[in-house]
């Protein structure tokens, strides 16, 4: 028996009702795995597809999408099943029709809400990826540590290998604590890669996250990733601002912590993003000097 009818047999084991495939489309915009929209008629599912290697990365999508559903806070697309069928892994979503535009004041609310949602240590269970790239989550008592060991040590390193180099973010990983000196996060439920284009909305204004790199930390994290590509609104920014104020100094840590992504996109992309990591390493350097 082929992929598709092994893996309606899965979805209907695990909705608990029989799926017969009636329709299949491809869905274009994932840059990493295929993806494709598939029915019986009644049901619609969101499914991505890749080589067995991937399979962890599938079943650690499905976690993170489950802990963020679990917050209660802001609309995820539910988990139906993941595995490998021959040589292929899958994930099965819920498909969700994303049409509308998002309320930027419940949605700056409700991802206060999700941040409000703690732990005791930074890091997670699993490890994850931010794009394709190795993400470690190694849990830890200190955020400090956390970022250098886990975020942009890593990242640095792989710059590095890839022939690319990052005086300036040398320097910053030896010296940023003090802008922690008097900012003290606690672990948040993060995202991890909110960007524009992992949040849309509902045909009737829900907001919705997906494609998660998920950890728990500093909330500002979050915040910082969402203007780095464009920003939200503006009004999400006012109305997560009501429901748990930033902290002072969050505009220089916004930056300390984009950088990371940056960085990222020049190992993942290529050289066009070394300048601006070295930039953006010096705006921080220069403020804490």
């Amino acid at each position: 028996m082929s992929f598709w009818p092994l893996l309606s047999e899965q979805i209907a084991l695990h909705t608990h009702q029989p799926f017969t495939l009636q329709s299949k489309s491809a869905i274009s915009g994932g840059c990493i795995n295929r993806a494709y929209k598939i029915s019986n008629g009644s049901n619609d599912y969101f499914i991505k597809c890749n080589g067995t290697q991937f399979g962890d990365m599938f079943e650690v999508e499905a976690l993170s999408l489950n802990e963020l559903a679990g917050s209660n806070s802001i609309k995820v697309p539910r988990p139906i099943c993941y595995g490998s069928i021959g040589d292929q892994a899958y994930l099965v979503l819920e498909y969700l029709t994303l049409t509308g535009r998002a309320n930027p004041i419940v949605q700056g609310q409700q991802l206060a809400a999700m941040h409000r949602v703690g732990a005791s240590q930074f890091g997670w269970q699993k490890n994850n990826a931010i794009g394709s790239t190795p993400q470690c989550n190694l849990p830890t008592t200190s955020w400090t540590s956390f970022w250098r060991e886990q975020r942009l040590i890593p990242q640095f390193r792989l710059a590095l290998r890839n022939g690319y180099q990052l005086d300036a973010v040398e320097q910053l990983i030896g010296c940023f604590d003090s802008l922690f000196d008097s900012y003290h996060p606690q672990a948040s439920m993060l995202h991890g890669d909110l960007w524009g284009g992992n949040a849309a909305a509902l045909a009737d204004g829900t907001p919705v996250i997906f494609d998660p790199a998920f950890y728990y930390g500093d909330r500002e994290a979050d915040i910082a990733m969402t203007q780095l590509f464009g920003g939200f609104e503006a009004e999400f920014y006012a109305a997560y601002n009501e429901a748990w104020p930033l902290h002072t100094g969050h505009e220089v840590r916004r930056t300390f912590y984009n950088l990371y992504h940056i960085i990222n996109h020049l190992n993942l992309f290529g050289r066009g993003y070394l300048t601006q990591a070295n930039s953006m390493a010096e705006q921080v350097l220069a403020e804490i000097r």
